[in-house]
């Protein structure tokens, strides 16, 4: 008997998780999971969402945001198959950016952080500094800036960042110098040109923290 190792192994569960797919969140549940993907059931049936709407939206784009809290898993997916059975719609997701939150940080955080390493600009310190962003949420973001630079917590600076064309001002919330002497800083959003982020899911979690 010859074993199967084209097809990694499945187990079959029933554990609820959030997509974002065309600008709008979804709720979904999992059927099943392998070291590759997951079988995803939308919580929304055929006839609240038309399934050419989805074959639309992949046209654009078949990269995904996925959430599941349960696992402690968030990221980047790719959906490369779509079913419907009895008005249901099945969607099969192939991680591609995926972190496993060991820390179980995922549940106390207020918003979902999506992983961007982008450039933008930040004032501080009397200079408009380049910084790379590590990861962005609806509340805040994460930047990196070359060398180690000490900022006080509670400072209110403008920032822009054409990767979502947005600008305005923003407060540090923390501030970190690593051991290769770059500067990591916690920013929390004040007053931006935008109500939403185009691009970027919440993803709330009841009881979370409100820390970048």
């Amino acid at each position: 008997m010859h074993a199967n190792i084209d097809r990694p192994s499945r187990k079959a569960l029933a554990s609820k998780g959030m997509i974002y797919m065309g600008g709008e969140e979804q709720e979904i549940t999992i059927v099943n999971i392998s070291i590759i993907g997951v079988l995803a059931e939308l919580n929304a049936t055929q006839k609240e969402i038309d399934v050419k709407d989805i074959f639309n939206i992949l046209l654009t784009t078949t990269i995904i945001d996925l959430y599941l809290p349960d696992m402690r898993l968030a990221g980047e997916a790719e959906v490369v198959r779509v079913d419907v059975n009895d008005d249901r719609i099945f969607l099969a997701l192939v991680f591609k950016n995926v972190a496993f939150d060991i820390d179980q940080n995922l549940n106390k955080r207020k918003a979902y952080r999506k992983s961007m390493p982008e450039p933008g600009t930040i004032e501080l310190l009397g200079s408009n500094l380049d910084f790379t962003t590590v990861n962005v949420s609806a509340e805040g973001l994460m930047i990196r800036l070359a060398g180690a630079i000490e900022v006080a917590d509670g400072t209110v600076t403008n920032f822009e960042f054409k990767k979502l064309d947005l600008n305005g001002k923003v407060q540090v919330v923390w501030s970190d110098i690593t051991s290769s002497k770059e500067t990591l800083i916690g920013l929390r959003y004040l007053n931006i040109n935008a109500d939403s982020i185009k691009g970027i899911p919440r993803f709330v979690t009841p009881n979370a923290s409100t820390q970048p």
